[in-house]
């Protein structure tokens, strides 16, 4: 069973400073891969992040009112958080 990968047919152009290019190759050599490949995956992989990190979340009426509804609720004891609260961090350990 052969796995190759789709043809790449879609074309993208860029321009880059003198001292960007020279950063990007000399990074796409360390990491033994093409100028292009290298590009194509960190921009891939940081329009990934961009796209995971959106804040902004479409949804119904129905569901924007029960959300409303659940955040007008008064709170209520949770032992665990309180405990977890009340601990210093390990950070500040000595």
């Amino acid at each position: 069973m052969s796995t190759t990968a789709p043809a790449r047919s879609a074309r993208l152009g860029l321009r880059a400073t003198p001292a960007q290019e020279t950063v990007l190759r000399r990074a796409a050599e360390v990491a033994h891969k093409s100028l292009t490949d290298f590009i194509l995956d960190a921009a891939y992989q940081a329009a990934e992040q961009t796209l995971l990190d959106q804040r902004l979340f479409m949804v119904s009426g129905s569901q924007y009112q029960a959300l409303l509804d659940m955040l007008d609720r008064p709170e209520s004891d949770n032992p665990g958080l309180a405990d977890l609260f009340s601990r210093s961090p390990v950070w500040a350990k000595k």
